[in-house]
């Protein structure tokens, strides 16, 4: 496939969250910025724009990018969101799921669309318990995806994100190695040659016990406590910030 103007919607996923590049907009790279640098190698005409911020809720994804993706005339839509809302107390999968059913189908009318399930969080000691919730959503958006054509990348099947050095200090976002690796995820998935290598993981640190129970407190109070705080205060870190790229760039 070749594409002239990619636009990416979401939350901190698509943002770029954890991989830090204090010289960009927002202080983030991702996967985004490396898939549209890869797709402008094939055509050096392509444009890309990233409208995704940080803590957004899939409702509010759909609200404040769809509209301004589609008014950029893109042939190539990402999107990715909801993981946000599962991990609130209370959510309504089902309709939460047909609001994105109709968006991706706007989108699709226009553009080609690449969509993504939800990591698996099976073996996070926190979010294990919401597996289940995570299983249904991504069933439901595997069906949206196939309904609309869209391409999925089906990040609950990447397994080698078990590995922890593909996550951030803060467990909940990929860490540089991580957006690395779905860039390949999605330049695969959309039949797109290029020539992106697998990241090269650091020796995993050696851990004693002690150590592994000082790292989760530590944890805890740096990164799970003020997570939950912000969420019992309705409050988002991405509350202050703009789109990083909303008019297209050149890829970099």
């Amino acid at each position: 496939m070749r594409f002239r103007r990619y636009v990416a919607l979401g939350d901190s996923f698509t943002e770029g969250v954890g991989d830090a590049d204090p010289g960009r907009p927002n202080g983030v790279h991702g996967w985004a910025d490396r898939c549209a640098a890869a797709l402008a190698q094939r055509d050096p005409a392509l444009t890309y724009a990233n409208l995704a911020i940080r803590g957004r809720k899939l409702r509010p994804i759909l609200a404040e990018q769809v509209a301004p993706a589609l008014a950029l005339e893109p042939d190539l839509v990402s999107i990715y969101g909801g993981a946000n809302d599962v991990l609130r107390p209370r959510i309504d999968i089902d309709a939460l799921v047909a609001e994105y059913d109709t968006a991706v189908a706007r989108l699709s009318e226009r553009a080609h669309v690449v969509m993504f399930t939800a990591y698996d969080p099976g073996e996070a000691p926190v979010f294990a318990f919401l597996r289940g919730r995570f299983a249904i959503y991504n069933e439901l958006v595997r069906e949206v995806a196939e309904r609309h054509g869209a391409t999925l990348v089906d990040f609950w099947r990447l397994r080698e994100y078990r590995d922890d050095r593909y996550w951030d200090i803060d467990r909940m976002h990929m860490s540089r190695a991580g957006h690395e690796r779905m860039a390949i995820a999605v330049l695969d998935a959309l039949g797109v040659d290029h020539d992106l290598q697998p990241p090269v993981l650091p020796p995993p640190p050696p851990r004693s016990p002690a150590e592994r129970r000082s790292a989760n407190v530590a944890w805890a109070r740096e990164h799970a406590g003020p997570w939950i705080g912000r969420r019992l205060r309705g409050t988002s870190s991405g509350d202050t910030l703009a789109p990083r790229f909303p008019t297209p760039v050149t890829p970099t």
